[in-house]
């Protein structure tokens, strides 16, 4: 039994000593190519090229993938604004009493109401842009289209103190400057 398998298949004659040799050079030669620890066979310049090529398609679909998102979040973005804005514009903006504005460094101008003048004065107003025509809407939901977009909204007024001293139920109070603790 302490004969190889080579010795078994010569004696059976169905390996003859040529076949052998080549048998064995073929293995030497891939030990060879692998290199120490089993290193891998060189890859063909062709090879290399194919996963480049394949390495870069990814990273164009990639980048299209994402420009086409960030479009997409765009336009859902602005019907957002679109719809905020048509849903709680003022109506009652056609008055005797002119409001000036700059909107990109440009002066423009509403015909409004004296009640909405003391709105958008007071705060509680703001001016949207939208489709460039100007719309007023309340100061929550100019809130709401400035997260979004803030070159929406051309005018944002925060509550003044005239405002607050109006809720004010201290405010008949005087207190005395000379008071001490």
């Amino acid at each position: 039994m302490g004969n190889s398998l080579f010795e078994q298949l010569k004696k059976t004659g169905l390996v003859d000593e040529k076949k052998a040799k080549k048998v064995k050079q073929g293995q030497y030669k891939s030990k060879k190519q692998k290199g120490k620890k089993g290193a891998p066979a060189p890859v063909s310049e062709a090879t290399l090229l194919a996963q480049q090529a394949l390495a870069e398609k990814a990273e164009r679909d990639r980048l299209l993938n994402q420009q086409r998102k960030d479009e997409a979040e765009r336009k859902a973005i602005t019907a957002q604004i679109r719809q905020l804005i048509q849903t709680n514009r003022v109506e009652n903006t056609d008055g005797d009493v002119v409001y000036n504005f700059t909107d990109a460094e440009v002066v423009k101008r509403l015909h409004i109401s004296q009640q909405v003048h003391r709105h958008l004065t007071s705060g509680r107003l703001a001016i949207a842009k939208l489709d460039g025509a100007y719309e007023l809407v309340p100061m929550p939901v100019a809130e709401k289209i400035r997260q979004r977009d803030e070159h929406s909204i051309i005018l944002y007024g925060q509550s003044t103190a005239a405002e607050r001293a109006e809720d004010d139920p201290y405010a008949d109070y005087k207190i005395p400057d000379d008071l001490m603790w």
